[in-house]
């Protein structure tokens, strides 16, 4: 029963959502808005509860996946139904997805403890939570595609939640549109695969593709097309500028869209890999994408001085090493990698928000000194950058170790030496951020910042012994490699260059040995680093001024010609009103000479083509 009725996992918050109304518009006043909250709360803990006993009842049976149709729509020969996994796998992502968006929820009450705005805030962090679940439980990729329009429906409302800030504006309008793109091209992909698969489950999608065979210019061009839509939803390059816009939203929903949100597309790509695989050039696309965003989203993320866009770039990043997985067609190790990323990233948002509430910045620069004064998040932090990066024994060091070993044995040499380059440089970014934030003597903003509230701390530390703790839940799934077959090699360069990286970082940032480590780099590269490699000005002269110049065009079409006309029309038929009326002057004879020169006029203009036959013949007979 627990498993068949696995469906209405994304209906209970979408019923705490519809219980926020009364709250919302303001129509109680007396309670305030906080009921809202609590009301979501309670709703996401049934869902928590309800995924949790449906995996452990799945799990303890060792069942096979179940799939479950909901009929949609039939007309003629087209019959669209919904179908429904539930599997280990999915119930695991539901699991995960309610999980992090309860301690996110629980957070967010001390986070927004002032604001009025509570209502709007939890209705929108639960339609998060409903359709990331829906989607984890689709099979179809069609409705896949529009639950993946409900996310960035998501996304909006909720990083324009401060809808009164224009950054806040700019930043909800560059994520929806830069998503808008890439859902476009997906939506024809979409289409345009199911006149070869006639279908859009994913199962009958991985059934077709072992028999398949089509133009490998089409089917390149249609997974181009599949590819774009999770690249926009990963934050990939280009399209990955609106992630980092985006943190301009309530911190709490932070949590949820850098942990997970961002991994949806991930999520999408896993599923549709034995179609992509149909095509080397989709796979060569994606590796090929995965490789510069994650190269240089790092090098950008230790050149920040931004706490927020130190963790945004991370993101793209490390999704980059996802699309890298998939292209190189290692979807277990992608989706172990989503895992342990998305368990990491929460701790170390949390803990980048429970120093910006009380510092008041988010400036690397004006922070220090804080390990004696947040023990907690100190350790919280520390737990997160250990749990993300390849340092055994945590989950992370796991995840690359698995990806490492089958790049390895299918003699990709080069993407293992690009997965450990990234991992350095990310350990080293995060010991820069680390040092930059708790080491040395307190500044004027860290001077007075104690722990703050428990609803706060309380979700912070349940994660990062959620973090300290994924090894065993690994072990006790399987997920664990066999000592006798591990690589020791890779296992060995993976822990050095972590090594190394944490620590140069903490010999330059927490040791202190140098003075500005900053004035290490040359100024030129330090600039092309912090500006995002010049990428949002590349942007502001090509992309936007290509759409102002054809906005302008187009707007000078409108208003000179389309409008031109019209007013024209409109002008001559005022005019000859005007001149007609002169003509009303109540004499017989006068309206007798206008009619008859109307009618000789009309005569001539309606004999016109036969009147050069009839001159022609006049001259002949004279």
């Amino acid at each position: 029963m627990l498993t068949e009725t696995s469906w209405l996992i994304p209906v209970y918050p979408l019923i705490g959502a519809l219980l926020t109304i009364p709250w919302s518009p303001g129509l109680i006043r007396r309670t305030g808005p906080r009921p809202a909250g609590y009301i979501n709360i309670i709703t996401t803990l049934m869902a928590l509860t309800h995924g949790l006993l449906a995996f452990q009842a799945l799990w303890s049976r060792q069942s096979s996946p179940q799939f479950f149709f909901v009929p949609w729509l039939q007309a003629a020969d087209f019959n669209l139904t919904v179908p429904l996994e539930v599997s280990a796998t999915t119930l695991g992502a539901v699991v995960l997805i309610t999980g992090l968006n309860l301690l996110a929820q629980i957070y967010a009450v001390g986070y927004l403890e002032m604001d009025w705005g509570w209502g709007r805030f939890f209705a929108f962090m639960a339609f998060f939570e409903a359709g990331m679940n829906a989607l984890v439980l689709c099979n179809s990729l069609f409705f896949a595609y529009m639950l993946l329009e409900i996310l960035t429906l998501g996304t909006y409302l909720l990083v324009g939640f401060w809808y009164n800030q224009s950054l806040v504006v700019t930043g909800a309008r560059d994520a929806f549109l830069t998503k808008r793109i890439g859902d476009l091209i997906l939506l024809m992909a979409v289409l345009a695969i199911y006149p070869f698969t006639h279908t859009w489950d994913f199962r009958e999608l991985a059934a077709w593709a072992q028999t398949a065979e089509v133009d490998p210019t089409w089917i390149g061009l249609i997974g181009i097309g599949l590819v774009a839509g999770p690249m926009s939803k990963c934050a990939q390059f280009p399209l990955h500028l609106w992630l980092d816009e985006a943190m301009e939203g309530p911190l709490p929903s932070t949590i949820l869209r850098n942990a997970v949100v961002v991994a949806t597309g991930a999520w999408i790509l896993v599923k549709l890999e034995p179609v992509l695989a149909l095509s080397p050039m989709t796979l060569t696309t994606l590796i090929a994408v995965g490789a510069i965003t994650s190269l240089g989203a790092t090098l950008i993320a230790a050149a920040q001085v931004d706490i927020k866009r130190v963790l945004s770039y991370l993101s793209s990043a490390y999704m980059g090493l996802v699309f890298v997985a998939v292209g190189a067609q290692q979807p277990e190790a992608a989706l172990l990698l989503v895992l342990t990323y998305a368990l990491a990233m929460a701790v170390l948002v949390m803990g980048a928000g429970s120093v910006i509430i009380n510092v008041i910045t988010q400036d690397l620069t004006q922070m220090g000194g804080l390990w004696q004064r947040r023990p907690i998040t100190g350790m919280s932090v520390l737990v997160g950058i250990w749990g993300i990066v390849a340092l055994p024994p945590l989950g992370g060091f796991w995840a690359m170790l698995k990806l490492v070993s089958g790049l390895w044995s299918d003699h990709q040499g080069l993407l293992v030496a690009l997965v450990l380059v990234v991992n350095w440089i990310a350990a080293f970014s995060l010991a820069r951020m680390f040092g930059l934030m708790f080491a040395g003597q307190p500044n004027q903003m860290t001077i007075r910042s104690p722990e703050p509230l428990w609803l706060m701390v309380v979700p912070m530390a349940l994660m990062a012994g959620f973090t300290l703790h994924l090894p065993l839940v690994l072990d006790v799934v399987h997920l664990l490699p066999n000592w006798a077959t591990m690589n020791t090699d890779l296992a060995l360069a993976l822990t050095g260059v972590s090594a190394a990286g944490f620590g140069i970082g903490a010999l330059l940032y927490v040791g202190r040995q140098v003075e500005n480590p900053a004035h290490i780099v040359p100024a030129g590269l330090r600039n092309l680093l912090a500006f995002d490699f010049y990428t949002p000005r590349l942007y502001k002269g090509t992309v936007v001024l290509g759409v102002a110049l054809l906005s302008r065009f187009t707007d000078w079409l409108d208003r000179y010609l389309v409008d031109g006309l019209v007013n024209f029309v409109g002008l001559a038929s005022l005019v000859s009103g005007e001149t007609l009326k002169y003509n009303n002057t109540g004499r017989f004879q006068f309206y007798v000479l206008t009619i008859s020169i109307c009618v000789a006029v009309i005569s001539v203009v309606m004999s016109w083509q036969y009147l050069p036959g009839i001159f022609t013949a006049a001259f002949s007979a004279f």
